[in-house]
């Protein structure tokens, strides 16, 4: 009985040795069936097209956050405003985010021309013909208050003054300290009043003293504040867009006004063209007429197509069900330009769509008001990404690398050219090929902390400064500061 038994068990044995034996072999052969990873312990990167994890990097703010956080406060010699020499009238122009810049410029050349600045014209004059003042737009009393310890801000010229003799001075562009402290204070010796015909960069980016790049720090993004109902708005539409989750701001510069500056044609029907070939021969002031649109496109100076942007987006890894903000006036030509992009990322949303024709009443007819409430959704995006290179991208860019350095992906246009020619053309595929490629590309294009770039190299006099990174598209490094942790102690 005992011998029967031990028989028994050796027999079990050898049927368990077999399965095992067999669930190995299987378990072999199942294995060599994985792809053979280089770095068999690498984890999932930026690179990768799908997971959880590379989701969660599409949103990630770029590293290293190098623990920057705004520092505005001036220094401890920095002294109030002592008694004006006279007063400063300004007069802005371009769109709403070239005003701006303008604007605080003007705050900046007041303190050192130790000027009365009275509240700016809004230029009501340009291709938008908006009729808003300053007070439509901005919090007009948050902004004197905000700046009292700065310079003083008057709403109006006193009357006695509102007819009377004035110096008219174009400033001139990108000027430094010894400009304004000389040339132009000297006119106080003749005029109580100077008025600033232009606003636009009208002050260096660089070279000036900590104090006054601080000064137009806090004008920029603590004093100029929208105005309460623009405010109040542009909150409800950021309350809205996130209810689909995190969202794209993309500012997609393909607008009857952009195309016809810029001459470029892509995906335009021949009828397109020339409409706005002729808008751009009758605007006066644009000095530009003959412009190659193959030329220009091919040199990266031609605003992205909607459906470029849809391959774009899809070849960075954003999935379908990723939420759109169009931050942006009349997209040309509608929904005939905009099916391709639509057809990728049906989830397309704008102020117009986000909210009523009630809701919306008091701004339509307003391109700047529309256009503040296209920058408050565009600043508090999880992504933006401009379309183009303008006033509104710089601007959107400056304030979020002010907030934290939050995700901007700037689109290098040269380079995707050629990657869209050869898609037309089948010598490419969309795909992994060139997915690697774009993201390859704009690898260092993601808003990362960085010092604002200088003049480019061999260029001189007016060319040399307008080739400098503007300063509110890049306040690092006079306006943020490496946080300091403080030191702990032991007992």
């Amino acid at each position: 009985m005992q011998k029967k038994s031990w028989r028994t068990l050796a027999a079990v044995r050898k049927v368990l040795t077999c399965a095992i034996c067999s669930i190995a072999l299987l378990a072999l052969f199942s294995f060599s069936k994985v792809p053979n990873f280089s770095d068999p312990v690498k984890l999932p990167t930026l690179d990768d097209s799908s997971g959880i994890l590379e989701t969660k990097k599409r949103w990630k703010p770029p590293p290293p956050s190098l623990n920057l956080v705004p520092c505005v406060e001036p220094s401890p010699n920095y002294t109030s405003p002592t008694e004006s020499r006279g007063y400063l009238l300004v007069h802005t122009n371009g769109g709403l985010n070239q005003m701006r810049a303008g604007i605080c410029d003007m705050v900046a050349v007041a303190r050192i021309l130790n000027a009365t600045l009275v509240i700016p014209e809004l230029d009501q004059r340009s291709f938008w013909k908006d009729s808003s003042n300053f007070s439509n737009v901005f919090d007009e009393d948050h902004f004197i208050n905000a700046l009292a310890n700065d310079i003083k801000i008057i709403k109006k010229l006193p009357k006695e003054l509102a007819t009377g003799p004035r110096a008219v001075k174009l400033f001139r562009s990108w000027s430094g300290m010894n400009y304004y402290q000389d040339e132009i204070a000297r006119l106080w010796e003749e005029y109580e009043v100077i008025r600033a015909s232009k606003s636009d960069s009208r002050l260096a980016n660089n070279n000036l003293p900590l104090d006054i790049q601080r000064l137009r720090c806090r004008a920029c993004y603590e004093a100029l504040r929208f105005a309460p109902q623009i405010e109040t708005m542009g909150k409800l539409l950021v309350n809205r867009m996130m209810s689909f989750g995190s969202y794209i701001a993309l500012h997609l510069r393909f607008e009857k006004d952009m195309l016809a500056f810029s001459g470029c044609t892509q995906d335009l029907t021949s009828a397109e063209a020339d409409e706005l070939r002729i808008i751009r021969e009758n605007t006066r002031y644009w000095r530009d007429k003959e412009i190659n649109p193959i030329e220009q496109r091919s040199r990266g100076f031609c605003p992205l197509t909607p459906k470029e942007v849809g391959i774009f987006l899809s070849a960075l890894g954003y999935p379908s069900s990723t939420p759109i903000y169009i931050a942006a006036g009349k997209i040309y030509g509608g929904d005939s330009h905009m099916a391709d992009l639509r057809s990728r990322y049906p989830i397309l949303k704008s102020k117009e769509t986000l909210a009523s024709v009630e809701e919306l009443e008091p701004f339509t007819n307003h391109a700047s008001q529309m256009a503040a409430l296209d920058y408050i959704v565009s600043v508090e995006s999880g992504v933006f990404i401009p379309s183009y290179t303008g006033n509104m991208a710089r601007a959107v860019e400056g304030h979020r690398r002010f907030l934290g350095h939050k995700k901007t992906i700037s689109p290098d246009r040269k380079a995707l050219v050629g990657l869209f020619d050869k898609l037309e053309q089948g010598t490419l595929e969309e795909g992994k090929n060139l997915s690697d490629r774009v993201i390859e590309i704009h690898r260092k294009r993601q808003g990362s902390p960085r010092k604002r770039k200088g003049p480019v190299a061999g260029l001189k006099g007016k060319e040399k400064l307008r080739s400098e990174e503007p300063f509110y598209e890049n306040p690092l490094p006079d306006c943020l500061c490496r946080k300091e942790f403080p030191v702990q102690t032991t007992l």
